[in-house]
């Protein structure tokens, strides 16, 4: 496979306090790569500095590019695109117009055709269809979550960073998101999964790391990890539930 996102050394720090010490990890083109580990261990800040949201120091290139100094709507234009753990709708607009503005920095550089891009998004996600109308702020938890993805698919990213898509949804509902998290790995957009539910990451991941006090401590294909004894009593638990 093509390498898509190359991070070597990444250091990362809130003032005096390094949140991440030296990260390194790989993403392929067309790959999923799941990011798991505890609450406090650097995985939201990971993908906060590969965005460019946070100053970082180390090497991240994407697309055989050096992109360390390039602002978030650069790296945006360049086909990086994430989804926050909050999600960030704009909730006093309808699903419809939040889509749009996902396409917004295709539509300023004058690329035609972004509102043909809506109707795979509704394909993909029925819901947001029936409810194309309806105020993002009124929407359930699982369809905000829809809303959010499929507003970032509308920048045609070539990679995706989802950051617990999972938090907060019913049982149900995180099946349908990570099954169809798993299904965009078919269009070829690569995937860089952030995740609490580390069954349910590895299930659909090629392949793992595992972040501790901003570390990287394990890594490997997903069924190694699955396998590890150290990932299954810290994550998978005994009773085979996550």
């Amino acid at each position: 496979m093509t390498r898509l996102l190359e991070v070597r050394d990444l250091v990362v720090g809130y003032g005096r306090v390094e949140a991440l010490h030296g990260v390194s990890l790989d993403v392929d083109a067309g790959s999923i790569v799941t990011v798991i580990g505890p609450n406090g261990a650097g995985k939201t800040t990971l993908l906060a500095a590969l965005m460019g949201l946070l100053p970082s120091r180390g090497t991240v290139r994407y697309a055989g590019g050096d992109v360390a100094a390039m602002p978030v709507e650069a790296r945006v234009a360049a086909g990086l695109s994430l989804v926050p753990e909050r999600r960030e709708l704009f909730g006093e607009l309808c699903v419809e117009d939040n889509l749009r503005l996902g396409a917004f920095h295709r539509v300023r550089r004058g690329e035609r055709g972004a509102d043909m891009d809506l109707a795979p998004i509704y394909a993909r996600f029925p819901r947001l269809q029936e409810r194309r109308r309806q105020l993002a702020a009124t929407l359930s938890g699982g369809e905000r979550q829809m809303l959010a993805i499929g507003r970032a698919l509308m920048a045609k990213p070539r990679l995706l960073m989802l950051d617990e898509p999972s938090l907060g949804l019913a049982p149900r509902i995180v099946r349908d998101i990570l099954h169809i998290v798993g299904e965009l790995r078919e269009t070829g957009v690569a995937i860089l999964l952030v995740e609490q539910n580390a069954r349910a990451a590895l299930q659909i991941a090629d392949r793992g790391y595992v972040l501790e006090t901003g570390e990287v401590a394990l890594v490997g294909n997903s069924a190694e990890l699955v396998g590890n004894p150290r990932v299954v009593e810290s994550y998978l638990g005994f009773g085979g539930t996550a």
